[in-house]
């Protein structure tokens, strides 16, 4: 069987790789959706694709998470009303395998949508934060984690721009949350997969060291430097740098 250790890694690759862990974590991303493009522009076999990107989103949403924490930007009360349902969905998501063609589609339209609401084509986003009503949330968080799982990402990429749009949370609010929802949607679709026989590479770990750096750093810029616009703006090229990849994939 192929895997990591078959592939040549050009410079290239290795210097995007941090970059891509620094922009995502800059708005409490892990990347994942960043990092499959990647892997996926270098020929990585499909069999490594999900749990090493799975594995990276750990710990890039890990960093992100301690450094917007500390900050006090993490609500657990909007966390809790999403990942209650998130959690086993994802690991449900991540027994299946299954073609994601069509939902990669359905989802880039739905992130062009974000992105155009976020840069106020459709209005500006009211100050006023509201409560998540119980059902709203776990049926969100339900539905997100199980497509998660299915297609190997922690789900911050969706779950960020609800939170802005539904006037849940507020920017820094809704990066912590994510970073945490991602953190714990990784691992249950990451233990899905392997409860299906999916291995971890060991060289994914090297990989995980290059990314961290740049995780480490977006994550501190994005918690305590950039301001709330700068962030709004990171997070609508982030979307669409998302989008354009799932339209094309």
């Amino acid at each position: 069987m192929m895997n990591l250790y078959d592939i040549s890694w050009p410079g290239l690759f290795l210097f995007l790789l941090p970059v891509v862990a620094f922009l995502y974590a800059g708005v409490g991303h892990g990347g994942a959706s960043g990092y499959l493009t990647l892997m996926a522009l270098w020929s990585f076999p499909v069999i490594v694709m999900k749990p090493t990107a799975l594995v990276l989103n750990l710990f890039v949403a890990a960093v992100s998470f301690i450094l917007y924490a500390r900050k006090g930007h993490f609500n657990l009360r909007l966390f809790l009303s999403f990942a209650v349902a998130s959690v086993p969905m994802s690991f449900l998501g991540g027994m299946i395998e299954v073609d994601a063609g069509l939902y990669k589609k359905i989802l880039a339209l739905f992130l062009v949508f974000a992105i155009l609401r976020m840069l106020s084509v459709f209005g500006k986003d009211s100050r006023d934060i509201r409560a998540v009503p119980i059902a709203q949330g776990l049926a969100v968080g339900a539905a997100i984690g199980f497509f998660s799982g299915l297609i190997g990402i922690g789900g911050g990429i969706i779950l960020s721009p609800l939170i802005l749009l539904m006037r849940w949370g507020a920017m820094k609010e809704a990066a912590a949350v994510s970073a945490a929802f991602i953190w714990v949607n990784s691992a249950s679709g990451l233990a899905g997969h392997l409860s299906r026989g999916v291995n971890i590479d060991p060289q994914a770990w090297l990989l995980v060291a290059i990314a961290l750096v740049g995780g480490a750093l977006g994550a501190f810029m994005g918690s305590s430097r950039f301001s709330n616009v700068l962030l709004t703006r990171m997070l609508a090229a982030v979307l669409a740098i998302a989008a354009f990849k799932l339209l094309i994939t």
